[in-house]
């Protein structure tokens, strides 16, 4: 019991405020996961938890029962709900999918500012833990757990905050880069079952517009919590 007592208290704590120097070396770490081809083949996998974790949020949000999270090794994902087929609550759904990184990376950065990034990202593990139904999935969280495990536990407060704004930063510079993989895939494709394609069904307008909607989205996000972490 002490050392769950220990755990919670190195998740609930409030991390010191970071340095400029230290932010900019964690938006550079997280640079070189997004854009280094071989890095990013493994790191996209947590692209993926928030990708499929934000469906899964606003499923439940929406008032939809979510049916499990499945979690693939090509960094794919699928969330299901059950409900009904249309409707706001299902385009919501479909919609978190892209800007779901994006957003959490947002709320990381916010909670960063006020030192508590580590907890949101306890909180989307948590969620993917209890729904996720294969094996690689749960793989894929109780890996990225243990890292957040490592950092919480061993690393002091000023470590766990560049490793929240490591995380933080990784949300927010991959998120339009997985819209970008997206439309080239449309492109190379032709018209796969995307989350662009289940909204142009569900809405009158075309998946293209959608792929806009969420690379705003994105880029939104990305500027606003830049803006937010360095000033």
């Amino acid at each position: 019991m002490e050392a769950v007592g220990r755990f919670w208290d190195e998740v609930t704590a409030v991390t010191p405020d970071l340095r400029t120097e230290l932010l900019l070396l964690a938006a550079g770490m997280a640079a070189v996961l997004v854009l280094s081809p071989v890095l990013w083949q493994r790191a996209r996998h947590v692209v993926t938890i928030a990708h499929e974790g934000a469906h899964g949020v606003v499923a439940l949000a929406a008032g939809r029962r979510l049916a499990g999270i499945r979690l693939h090794s090509d960094t794919s994902g699928l969330t299901v709900s059950a409900g009904r087929p249309t409707g706001l609550g299902m385009v919501l759904t479909c919609a978190a999918g892209y800007t779901g990184p994006a957003l959490f990376g947002l709320g990381s950065a916010a909670l960063l500012a006020a030192g508590h990034a580590i907890g949101l990202l306890w909180a989307l593990l948590a969620l993917l833990l209890v729904q996720i139904r294969n094996w690689y999935g749960l793989r894929s969280v109780l890996v990225t757990g243990a890292v957040v495990f490592a950092a919480t536990w061993w690393l002091p407060p000023e470590g766990q905050a560049v490793f929240a704004a490591v995380a933080t930063w990784f949300l927010l510079l991959a998120a339009p880069k997985t819209v970008w993989e997206l439309q080239a895939k449309r492109r190379r494709r032709g018209a796969p079952d995307s989350d662009a394609d289940q909204l142009a069904r569900l809405t009158p307008f075309p998946a293209l517009l959608w792929v806009g909607v969420f690379l705003l989205v994105d880029v939104g996000a990305l500027l606003l919590g830049a803006r937010w972490l360095l000033t």
